[in-house]
């Protein structure tokens, strides 16, 4: 038989999978996979368990959010051992997920990692430390890291909502300076973030004709502060409709970024706090792993 490792993080989300845990490994075993659960208990276990058994097996399967799938893939490319990659969607916003546009449904999402097959993704890479579809600072940013998580297993999506408008009153613009493709964007921005994804947060859509996850390239999109009511009328507008051609938003596809930032100023990775720093440089890995998808 085959192998798999189901590396599970049991509190993700409003912990939905827990209750499908055993049939999910009877399904794989029906389809010929031998198969372990191991079980996540803190921050960094998932990219522990990966680089213990990544090597070992035929696939590793993630069960939980964009915090663990980000573990995981951390794992693979810590090792360099090249395995394709099963994600079951069990988090509160799952953004990544819907980019690939997998299943919601639990255990349709274990069937499609059975019939389908693996394809070449891009993965970043922020000062050395990996992320799979979003770095970002600035607003609704803390929201993502710091909602208690008994709190997101209670109202799931709505609880990173929550716990953003807290942040509304205490909004402190970032000053940034970023370079690529050669030009140079600097102001002071509500929110910047370098992604591979048509979703961030739940709250923010990028026009998916503009986000390809495997051309080696990111999309940056930087939204400046607004001065007057006019202007945050024309962000809402743009961010409504998907249109970028407004002086409010700089926006642009790029292999890398050098981020000229504060390291006062916190980022997010995949939804995990990440330290800043003066000099920040973001790289795209082109097709750096490998995850299973069915094309239905």
């Amino acid at each position: 038989m085959k192998k798999a490792a189901i590396v599970f993080n049991p509190c993700a989300g409003l912990k939905r999978a827990n209750k499908y845990i055993g049939d999910i490994q009877e399904l794989f075993k029906k389809y010929g996979y031998e198969n372990n659960v191991y079980l996540t208990e803190k921050s960094g276990d998932g990219t522990k368990l990966t680089k213990e058994h990544a090597q070992d097996v035929d696939i590793v399967v993630c069960i939980g959010g964009g915090g663990t799938l980000n573990e995981v893939i951390s794992g693979m490319l810590e090792t360099g051992v090249k395995k394709p990659i099963g994600y079951i969607p069990a988090g509160s916003t799952n953004d990544f997920a819907s980019s690939l546009k997998l299943a919601r449904d639990i255990m349709k999402a274990a069937r499609d990692i059975m019939e389908g097959k693996p394809q070449k993704f891009d993965v970043g890479c922020f000062n050395g430390r990996y992320f799979s579809y979003i770095a970002s600072c600035g607003v609704f940013t803390k929201a993502s890291y710091s909602t208690p998580q008994p709190r997101k297993n209670i109202f799931g999506h709505l609880a990173y909502v929550l716990e953003g408008i807290k942040e509304i009153p205490h909004i402190q613009p970032v000053h940034l300076r970023v370079e690529a493709n050669g030009q140079i964007y600097e102001d002071n921005y509500l929110f910047a973030g370098v992604c591979n994804s048509t979703s961030v947060g739940g709250i923010l859509t990028l026009d998916s004709k503009k986000v390809n996850m495997n051309d080696g390239k990111f999309e940056l999109i930087l939204i400046k502060t607004p001065g007057n009511i006019a202007q945050l009328g024309q962000i809402i507008i743009a961010l409504k409709n998907q249109d970028y051609e407004t002086e409010m938003i700089e926006f642009c596809s790029a292999e890398s970024f050098i981020v000229h930032s504060s390291e006062k100023t916190d980022w997010t990775l995949d939804g995990e706090y990440s330290k800043g720093s003066d000099i920040i440089e973001i790289k795209n890995l082109h097709n750096a792993v490998e995850i299973i998808v069915n094309e239905r």
